[in-house]
């Protein structure tokens, strides 16, 4: 595709990962054992965008979900059962996580060609990777061998996942606790230029903001008023959608930044960015500069996707995504 940025990060990889696991994740890990993985996988992301252009984002979002909540091992995919309450239905998740069904349908097909040989971490963190690439974002080099938990922990994902109603210090803590920074931030926040949001992430900057009865005044008024057409000041409009870039809705670019600067960020904490003075340099920066967003946020995601990830003997390589063997 035009003006895709190819980025590979091979000695990032090692130094990130010697640290904690050992370097046991290659970049070549699967190239016996399952030599076709990467194509099975583009095509199941293809195949899902093609039916439903959101996928990219709910795909990214998912993988992003399972990272974040006690590392990137598939635990996000886990149904609830008898011994533990799993990740799906906690605040965050609940009625928004999407494209289980497409890591499911990957990993069948990932199962007829390489039978219990690939984890079900390593199929979403390569159907995220695919589905920003599919939609003109940036690619990375994913290393593999990661496996899969063995539970799942719905408070977990309550206190770790990062929240749109909170404060930028309170969500940047929560990235610094996982191995992140404020740059990542900024940067993995762009993510938001492709994806909706529903109604009730953003609605109180409409109508009242802050208890006041008014709307948020650092929104942009032109946005304010579509965004009351799409969410009207009732409780039944709670889960309408929203689009986080409006201008290019199904395109990965730098225009989320650009709506920063412009007030029109969609969400209280996307909008936030800009009041402090650290994470508005960067977004101004990446608004001027897409090739640069592009290449930082392939390395912000090479950080998170290696964040406490099980290798080795731990974990297992799980047959249905959605239940431990």
């Amino acid at each position: 595709m035009k003006n895709h940025m190819f980025l590979t990060y091979p000695l990032l990889c090692f130094l990130f990962l010697s640290s904690f696991v050992n370097g046991q994740l290659d970049y070549k890990y699967y190239d016996t054992t399952c030599p076709n993985l990467t194509k099975i996988v583009r095509n199941g992301v293809w195949s899902a965008i093609s039916n439903d252009t959101r996928m990219p984002a709910s795909l990214l979002r998912l993988h992003f979900h399972d990272c974040f909540v006690n590392g990137c091992d598939g635990s996000i995919l886990l149904d609830d059962t008898s011994t533990f309450t799993g990740e799906k239905n906690a605040f965050p998740n609940r009625n928004s996580a999407r494209g289980y069904e497409v890591i499911d349908a990957i990993k069948a097909n990932v199962e007829k060609a390489c039978p219990s040989t690939v984890s079900c971490t390593d199929i979403l963190t390569l159907a995220a990777r695919e589905a920003i690439y599919l939609t003109r974002g940036p690619f990375w080099s994913v290393c593999l061998g990661r496996r899969d938990s063995l539970t799942a922990s719905q408070s977990a994902a309550n206190d770790q996942l990062p929240s749109p109603f909170e404060p930028l210090v309170n969500i940047t803590a929560k990235f610094v606790s996982k191995g992140l920074d404020v740059k990542d931030v900024v940067v993995l926040s762009g993510a938001h230029t492709i994806g909706f949001a529903q109604c009730f992430t953003f609605k109180r900057r409409l109508f009242d903001f802050d208890g006041s009865g008014n709307p948020d005044p650092t929104l942009d008024s032109s946005l304010l008023g579509s965004l009351r057409s799409v969410c009207p000041n009732q409780s039944d409009s709670d889960s309408n959608l929203a689009p986080l870039d409006a201008v290019t809705i199904n395109r990965f670019d730098n225009v989320y930044f650009k709506n920063l600067m412009n007030n029109s960020g969609l969400l209280e904490s996307d909008q936030a960015l800009m009041n402090d003075n650290t994470t508005a340099a960067l977004v101004s920066n990446y608004s001027r500069n897409p090739s640069l967003f592009s290449k930082e946020f392939a390395a912000s995601m090479v950080k998170l996707i290696n964040i406490g990830v099980l290798t080795g003997q731990n974990g297992e390589i799980r047959k249905n995504c959605r239940v431990v063997n």
